[in-house]
């Protein structure tokens, strides 16, 4: 069997390597070019995406490019601890969770996957999708870039993201990702001595009065955070008129009010990542037609704040793996083995998403005022948002044997 699959992210990437440990060829398109790609901010991979990453053979790879988390410290405006949450159980070697660029993630994995035998085209921009399932369509499916090449598989997979082309090839009809009221910016301060006053292993997070900030000191002394704005979302034209040291003066001005060095960090930061609209994708009826299915962002988009984005594709590539592998040992047809895989992830993922809905609106300033919500908070964190309420996202571990629990 030979997959073609659009997009060469952490999604496609995974995958492509998911499908290789099942005796599955792949062919990835990656639209950007290696250096193109080197762009954006970091993320934490939860102990349930390591998991994942382990059952592919890739952990080490991975964790060779990040650093521990283990933690996070919820703090208000006032500088008031509001609670404290752990990423989860740690995998069995005591690694509790990975904080790395999402570039150096997804280009990791994409060159594990062509050491061990994957191709691989950058520059490779898909155009459209040819010979999905209809009256006069064969088995497999086509992806065709815009220079006419065309790529041929008896499976494709869709893994292009959150605005996936491919998406919408499947389904006419399926929704467009959805804007969460936040925007994001990311960056690095080097060399901080703010970086000694932090708890190790840690982000640090404040609910500020006018915005939402996230810090992580790294064991070579250095912070990387993010900003959380909400506001409109950032038209194009506002991104390119606006410089880095502009969009870093407006997040100074929207930070200096709190407690804290989120200011001071900005200041003299260097930013990674600016005016970056949030999005997620509740619900998607079709995950797959004919020979064709989606993965990662491309079907059931977490929002940023649930911190599970990565993850989540993460445990979609060895579930789609798994499921065709299954199939094929039975005798069923692709199309079987992609319901299958629907099945088997579809509860679990849109709960996630409805998860990290409710924890972006709590990064937006209510009218009654932040410390009637850090008040809240305070209980929220106390009796909701606890390390038992939560093990049912970070606690899942995946197996090659074992259908997962939703």
């Amino acid at each position: 069997m030979r997959a073609v699959l659009v997009g060469g992210g952490v999604a496609g990437a995974a995958t492509a390597l998911a499908l290789a440990e099942v005796g599955i060829d792949a062919v990835v398109l990656e639209r950007r070019t290696a250096a193109a790609a080197a762009v954006g901010s970091y993320l934490t991979i939860a102990p349930n995406g390591l998991s994942a990453l382990e059952a592919v053979g890739a952990l080490d790879v991975v964790a060779a490019a990040g650093f521990p988390s283990r933690t996070n410290r919820m703090h208000g405006a006032t500088g008031r601890l509001l609670g404290e949450v752990s990423l989860g159980r740690p995998l069995r070697d005591g690694l509790t969770a990975l904080t790395l660029p999402r570039s150096r993630l997804a280009a990791g994995l994409l060159a594990e996957a062509e050491r061990r035998g994957v191709e691989v085209h950058r520059g490779a921009a898909v155009a459209s999708v040819a010979g999905l399932a209809g009256p006069d369509a064969g088995p497999g499916a086509t992806a065709v870039l815009q220079d006419g090449t065309r790529f041929t598989g008896d499976l494709l997979v869709g893994a292009d993201g959150v605005h996936s082309r491919v998406r919408h090839a499947l389904d006419p009809r399926a929704p467009a990702a959805r804007y969460v009221g936040l925007t994001n910016f990311g960056g690095i301060t080097r060399g901080t001595p703010v970086a000694a006053t932090l708890e190790p292993q840690a982000w640090h997070f404040v609910f500020g009065r006018a915005a939402f900030f996230g810090a992580h000191p790294t064991p070579a002394g250095d912070v990387v955070w993010f900003v959380n704005v909400p506001e409109p979302a950032i038209s194009r034209e506002r991104r390119a008129s606006t410089s880095d040291a502009q969009w870093q003066q407006h997040l100074v001005e929207l930070l200096e009010g709190d407690a804290g060095p989120a200011a001071e960090l900005v200041r003299s930061g260097q930013l990674e990542l600016a005016g970056d609209n949030t999005y997620d994708l509740p619900h998607v009826a079709s995950w797959s037609r004919g020979s064709a299915v989606l993965v990662g962002d491309a079907v059931h988009a977490p929002s940023p704040s649930s911190g599970q984005g990565a993850s989540m594709a993460l445990e979609d590539a060895v579930s789609l793996a798994r499921a065709l592998r299954d199939g094929r040992r039975d005798g069923a047809a692709v199309p079987a083995a992609l319901a299958a895989y629907e099945r088997d992830r579809r509860p679990r993922v849109e709960r996630v998403v409805a998860a990290g809905a409710r924890s972006s609106s709590t990064k937006i300033p209510g009218p009654v005022g932040r410390r009637v919500q850090e008040a809240v908070l305070r209980l929220v964190f106390r009796y909701a948002v606890t390390d038992d309420r939560l093990a049912w996202m970070n606690g899942h571990r995946t197996s090659w044997e074992d259908q997962p629990a939703a």
